[in-house]
Formats: structure tokens, sequence, C-alpha cells
């Protein structure tokens, strides 16, 4: 038997096992930085990979673990709830929570390593899965500026104030939006384009998309059908001619010359193949960073006009030049030209907010396969657009990221020159260079991937796919010194 002094001591042993047996052996550390719940987490996912809790076990009451470890219960059910949104545990209704049952997955067999190097397959797929793929420092991205050129703080601070409308704002996560898209947005989008002379009405003319891209789909889809002509422009954006391709439609590329697209051409071809569609970038050319001309763009309007066929202006990135553009939508007053433009290149590549702006009967048709193919467009991302744009802190922004973007051109420009790469015409806007580089770039870029160095040749962006010096290069690549020793490097190994 114990004696009266001895009982104390052993009762709280008791207590103390009784309350490590509860909690697992966790015990939670109050100085830590890492929060309660994440600490049970982390020890009881722990436990579950390493198999010290076996699949069906029944886990510790919320009551009985919170009592044990001296915790709140809040921190016990955020913990279950993060454990059984990770997979681990499965909650059962007036029973409680138990471990699940653990799947292994195999990873994928690696492919046998070759003694020769591997050869890349240079398209437009493989050249949109290097845009996106993630990178340490940057270097690697051919195709958007970086993230830390972007403000932040803008789309934080849209994001509260409208979180700070309450009911509203609780209403636009739950809803699906308005097929034609956020009202005030168009209203706003609408003021722009009229003080720019394009006769956009917000109710009538105009409706969002999801990007430029999805605003280009829709156009495609549409209004073409397998064995249709479409005209592009030689340049011109690589991304179109893959979604042309599966479409099934016939591209047929128009030289494009400084001021414009070569009319003499344009004139010749539209005669020959009576295309359905000519799809053209009007301002700040992607990827020749010129535009449009008052007089190639009135003889374009004319050709069209003669001929029949519709005009897609592209105009992804207007806000970049710094004037008032010069668009084929403003002088044709939308009768057969159709607008698509949008927010991703100025304000984040996450923010999927674009817009089309065409004549009435065109918007129905769009809104229709819009409605068709994805339902509506993010009424969320569309509120937080508007709101930077309403509050006059987009104008700011554009003016300072418009001329970083400037300096950085010229020193990419210069930086080019520098080992033998030059623009025949230097481009006065944009985020791009546009340069011969006297050697065949699709195996200049090939050489450069196999060391991580995405870049991109001019052959992806001939629709006729053919071999070119020219190599697109993003102006922001000016900050960074590896790609620079690289690309002089693998120059030297091609020139004779």
């Amino acid at each position: 038997m114990l004696d009266s002094k001895s009982e104390p001591a052993a009762t709280a042993l008791a207590t103390t096992a009784l309350s490590a047996s509860v909690s697992l052996g966790w015990q939670p550390m109050r100085a830590s930085s890492i929060g309660l719940a994440e600490q049970l987490v982390e020890h009881f996912g722990a436990l579950v990979r390493n198999h010290g809790l076996r699949a069906g076990v029944r886990l510790p009451s919320v009551r009985a673990l919170a009592e044990s470890a001296g915790v709140s219960r809040d921190t016990v059910v955020q913990a279950y709830d993060r454990l059984a949104a990770q997979g681990l545990i499965v909650s059962r209704r007036g029973s409680g929570f138990y471990v699940a049952a653990q799947r292994s997955v195999t990873a994928p067999a690696e492919p046998a390593k070759s003694a020769s190097p591997q050869v890349v397959e240079f398209d437009t797929s493989y050249l949109l899965r290097g845009i996106f793929r993630e990178s340490g420092d940057g270097t690697t991205n051919a195709g958007c500026l970086p993230g830390s050129w972007m403000d932040q703080g803008l789309i934080t601070g849209a994001m509260r104030a409208i979180t700070r409308q309450g009911s509203r704002a609780e209403q636009s996560l739950l809803s699906y939006g308005v097929p034609q898209g956020f009202v005030p947005l168009r209203q706003h989008i609408a003021s722009y384009l009229q003080a720019q002379e394009v006769p956009a009405h917000p109710e009538t003319h105009l409706m969002t998309v999801g990007g430029v891209t999805q605003g280009l789909d829709l156009i495609v889809r549409c209004f073409l059908r397998p064995g249709d002509t479409v005209l592009v422009e030689d340049p011109a954006w690589f991304l179109i001619f893959g979604r042309l391709k599966y479409m099934g439609v016939n591209v047929v590329g128009v030289p494009r010359l400084p001021g414009g697209p070569d009319v003499v051409a344009l004139e010749s071809l539209a005669q020959a193949h009576k295309p359905r569609l000519f799809i053209l970038n009007t301002v700040v050319h992607n990827p020749t960073g010129l535009s449009l001309s008052a007089g190639v763009a009135h003889e374009v309007l004319r050709i069209a006009e003669r001929h029949d066929f519709l005009l897609v202006e592209d105009d992804t990135y207007a806000d970049f030049l710094g004037a008032m553009p010069l668009r084929l939508a403003a002088m044709d007053r939308l009768r057969r030209v159709i607008l698509v433009g949008g927010y991703s290149k100025t304000l984040s590549g996450g923010l999927r907010v674009g817009y089309i702006a065409a004549k009435p009967d065109y918007v129905h048709r769009l809104t229709d396969m819009k409605l068709l193919s994805g339902l509506t467009s993010s009424l969320p991302a569309e509120q937080i657009v508007h709101h930077i744009l309403a509050d006059g802190s987009y104008r700011k922004h554009v003016d300072r990221l418009r001329e970083r973007v400037d300096r950085a051109r010229i020193r990419c420009l210069r930086k080019l020159e520098a080992i033998g790469c030059y623009a025949e015409h230097e481009p006065v806007a944009g985020t791009f260079a546009w340069v011969d580089c006297g050697v065949d770039t699709e195996v200049l870029a090939r050489q450069a991937a196999l060391s991580n160095l995405l870049l991109a040749p001019g052959v992806l962006f001939s629709p006729q796919q053919a071999t070119s010096r020219m190599l697109r290069v993003p102006v922001a690549m000016a900050d960074y010194a590896a790609p620079w020793k690289m690309l002089e490097q693998i120059l030297k190994q091609l020139r004779p």
C-alpha cells in the first residue's frame, strides 16, 4: 500500500501518463513561432505517415485532446480539419475522427538516359510549357514580365476594399456572375474606349472574357469552321497558330512591315484565298514592338471591305505605348473590326480579365459561345480589376511600369548589339526586342535549352515555321547576368 505522502505523487504520475496517452505524445510548445494547430498537424501527420497510427484507429475526441494538452477545442478542430484536408484522417458523423488508409502512389519510371544529348521538340507547346515553368531567379521566362515588376499592393488593396463591402462581397464570391460581364467593369471599359474614339456601349458592344487568349479562342470558334482560311501576320504571336491548327483551318501569313501588314501582299492573298478573318496586332506588335501607321490602317480597312472579311484587332500591349493608339476599331466604328484587350500583361498574369468590343449581334453570339464553353468569367477577378481601374491607381501604375519597361528595353538592345544581335527597326514600345542574330535561332534556342535557358526563336513566330535568324528577347532579361554570358558563348560557337 502507498502511504499518504506518496498518494499525490502517484496521482500526478497517472494523470501525466493519461494525458500523454490521449495526446499521443504531443506536447504544445507555446514559445514556438509555429502555431499550436500547425504543431498538432505536424505531430499527428508524422504518426500517420510513419505508420505510428494504423488505418482505422480512432483519434482522441476533440474535448479529450484539448483537455489533456491544455489547448482550446478550436485549436484541435483546426488541426483535425487540416489533417482531413490532406487525406490523412476521415470524419465519421457521430463517431469521431479515424486514421485514413494511406495509398501509395508509384512515381513514374524515369526515362532511360541516353549517351547523346536530348533533342528538344521546339514547337509552340514547348515554349508555352517553358514560359510557365517555375524559376527561382526569373531568368528562364521568355514571355512575361517578372512578378516583382508588378504592384501587388494594388491587388491586395482592391481585395480588402471589396471584402469590406459585407454582404455584397459575400454574394460575389458565391455567384456565377453575369454572362456578359460585371456591369461596372464594362461601364468603365466603355468610357476608356470612348475616350479613345472607339464607340463601345457597355450594354451592346462589350463583354468580358478570361483574358485575351480566351477572347481570341471564342472568336475563332464562333466565326470559323474547318477548311476556312484565316490571315495572320508574319511574324506574329505564336499561340494563335497552334489554336488555328487544332481548328483545322487554313492559315496564311501576311508579311509584317514596320508600318503594319504589307498591303500589296494582303490584297493579293485576299483575292486568292477568300479569307474569313484577319487577326493582327496593330498597337505594339508582338514580337516587333512596332505599331500601325495611318496610311496602312486605311488600306487594310479598304481591302477588308472589298473582300468581305472580318478584322480581329489584338490590343494586348496597347498600354505600353504611352500615347493614344491608332486603332482599326476606332476608324471602322466596330462595323467589321472586333477588338480584344485585357489586363494580364500590366496587372497580373493570374488575373485573367479581358474584354471584347464588337457590334451588338457579334457580342450576342460571342456571349452565347462563352456560356457554352465555360459559363461566365470570374466575378471576383472582374471586381478586383474594376476597383483598380476606377480608383485611378491603374493609370499611375501603368505609367511607372511603362517607364521601367522602356529603360529595360534600351539596356537590352544595347546588350544585344554588344554581342552582335541587331534590331532592323528598333521598337518604340513593348516588352520584347526582335533582333537578327546572324544564325539559325532554332539551333541557338536548342543549345540554350540544354543549359535551361528558354529562348523564343523566330521559327515559332512564322505561320509557315520558316527557318529564321530572328530572336524574340524579353527586355527584363537585361537585369540578369547569367543569360547574357550563356547567349554570347553559344553565339560564338555557332558563328563562323
